[in-house]
């Protein structure tokens, strides 16, 4: 019973577990796997989007001379144009002549009226031909007082004579003492005051001359500013009748039947066709070298013809410079007055320089970003390029690239958030 019990006991004895190590080394080893591969997964660089070759442009860095240009839409103007305006209010009553017809200059286009214009001439007419009326009544009455003076001058003249001669006579009687003294004084005092009276009547003959020289003038004056005014109002009346005024072809005449026009008004347009000449709208980002005398060709799209630049304006409109280029005589057929071209401005040849076509959005004197080609590989790399003279098609490289180097001119601002791709 002793033994059965010890054995029991000896049975019952728990024994001491050791301890599993195994998950915890598992796991461990697991954080360090993961780890590793974060690590790993966060050196690798993300793979490159992928560019079609056949929706971008590609374009190979050259060397050698570079032909700066700028180009510009624009116009056909003729280089005379003659604006027939109002000189004075009136009615249209008659349209002689419709645009598209060849003129001379004396060909009768239209007429207006206005019956105020006419009065207005006929009382400058009035007024003149009283005025010449005063000048016959004013000259005639100057003449009159002139020869009444000379008359009573030599009146006056003759009995001052004949009082010297009496006072003479009686000086020598008063030395025989025929004669009293008083009376002797009396002679000599008529006599003198005859001479005085004399040269009064000279000064006064004299006056008159002057006077009668002024008054005409002055009127002759008056006479001349009432031509002048006659002759402006006569030139109204006459420009109602409106004429061509030069040799071309009518190209506006914006008028109807019954329209009343005022001073200023624009009544037609008379062109010479056969002169034109470009007008060139560029840019005005591109214009600032543009020069007169530079040499330009206009597209007509009937041919291309060389010409010149004759006037580039001082001031930008609308974003825009209007450059006038001077054309030859002989234009292809078809080229007419307002007609669409367009017109390229040589600027300059440059020698021996690094260039490229001009990629989108490029500007000169810039820098940018660019995508260049590896050498034997279909991975583009983003790189700044800095950028020198551009021209119409190309521009100068002059920092950040080399000859032969690909680069893509294509717009690429929807891969903005990468530094390169794939082109296949």
């Amino acid at each position: 019973m002793a033994q059965h019990s010890l054995k029991e006991l000896a049975v019952d004895i728990p024994r001491t577990r050791k301890p599993n190590r195994k998950p915890w080394i598992f796991g461990t080893v697991g954080v360090v796997a993961l780890a590793a591969v974060t690590l790993g997964l966060s050196q690798l660089r993300a793979a490159a989007p992928t560019v079609e070759r056949g929706s971008v442009w590609l374009d190979s860095v050259k060397r050698g001379p570079m032909l700066r240009q700028v180009k510009g839409a624009g116009t056909l103007v003729p280089e005379y144009i003659r604006w027939l305006t109002a000189d004075t209010a009136g009615r249209v009553e008659r349209i002689h002549v419709r645009p598209g017809a060849p003129v001379q200059a004396d060909t009768l286009l239209l007429e207006l009226s206005n019956p105020d214009v006419q009065l207005q001439a006929l009382e400058a007419e009035r007024q003149l031909a009283s005025a010449e009326a005063e000048l016959i009544a004013l000259r005639t009455t100057l003449e009159t007082q002139r020869i009444s003076q000379e008359a009573a001058l030599a009146t006056l003249q003759a009995e001052s004579s004949n009082a010297g001669r009496q006072a003479q006579a009686t000086v020598a009687l008063l030395d025989r003492s025929f004669v009293p003294t008083l009376e002797a004084q009396q002679t000599r005092e008529k006599a003198g005051e005859l001479s005085t009276r004399l040269e009064l009547e000279r000064r006064r003959l004299a006056v008159l001359n002057a006077s009668t020289k002024e008054q005409l003038a002055a009127q002759q004056g008056q006479i001349e500013r009432l031509k002048a005014v006659a002759r402006f109002r006569r030139t109204q009346v006459e420009s109602m009748q409106v004429k061509a005024g030069e040799t071309g072809v009518l190209t506006e005449l914006p008028l109807e039947l019954g329209q009343w026009v005022t001073p200023g008004t624009v009544l037609a347009k008379v062109v010479k066709p056969e002169r034109l000449k470009a007008e060139l709208r560029i840019a005005e980002t591109q214009a600032r070298d543009i020069q007169v005398g530079q040499r330009a060709q206009v597209d007509t799209r009937n041919g291309v013809v060389e010409g010149t630049v004759s006037r580039v304006a001082p001031a930008a409109s609308q974003g825009t410079v209007r450059v006038e280029v001077t054309l030859p005589d002989e234009l292809p057929k078809g080229a007419r007055p307002d007609l669409t071209v367009e017109g390229t401005v040589e600027l300059e040849r440059l020698g021996d320089v690094l260039f490229v076509g001009r990629p989108a959005g490029a500007q000169p004197n810039s820098t940018m970003s660019l995508f260049r080609l590896m050498p034997g590989s279909d991975e583009a790399v983003r790189i700044p390029v800095q950028l020198g003279r551009g021209s119409v098609n190309s521009i100068e490289v002059v920092q950040g690239l080399t000859e032969g180097d690909q680069v893509v001119l294509s717009d690429m601002t929807v891969w903005d958030a990468v530094d390169r791709v794939r082109v296949r």
